[in-house]
C-alpha cells in the first residue's frame, strides 16, 4: 500500500500509474503488483445484543423496587475529584436504576 506524499491518502493503481485524490501520480514499478477491489469481505457478523444485555461487574447490592439482591454497578465521578465516585446501580431482575454515595 502507497500513501501520497503530499496529502497522506492512499494511492490508487490506474493505468499503470498511482494516482491520489489530490492530483498526484507516481509511476508504478515493475516489482509491483497491486489489486483494488471495492468489494468488502466480512468473516465475522455483527451481533446486535439489545438494551437487555447485564454488562458490568454484579454485587450483592438489595433493589429498593422489587428486593432481588444481585445488581451490576458501575463508578462515576460525579462530584469533585478529591470525593468518592458515585456507585450507580442497576437491578439484575427489574433493570430498576440507583444512586449510592459514600
Amino acid at each position: 500500500m502507497e500513501f501520497c506524499p503530499d496529502c497522506g491518502a492512499m494511492l490508487l493503481p490506474k493505468d499503470g500509474k498511482l494516482e491520489c485524490s489530490c492530483g498526484y501520480t507516481e509511476d508504478l514499478s515493475d516489482n509491483n503488483q497491486y489489486e483494488l477491489s471495492r468489494d468488502i469481505k466480512a468473516d465475522d457478523t455483527v451481533k446486535m445484543l439489545g438494551e437487555d444485555v447485564d454488562v458490568g461487574p454484579v454485587t450483592n447490592e438489595t433493589c429498593p423496587e422489587c428486593g432481588h439482591e444481585k445488581a451490576t454497578y458501575k463508578l462515576l465521578q460525579t462530584r469533585s475529584a478529591d470525593e468518592a465516585p458515585t456507585r450507580i446501580f442497576t437491578c439484575t431482575k427489574c433493570k430498576h436504576t440507583w444512586r449510592a454515595y459514600d
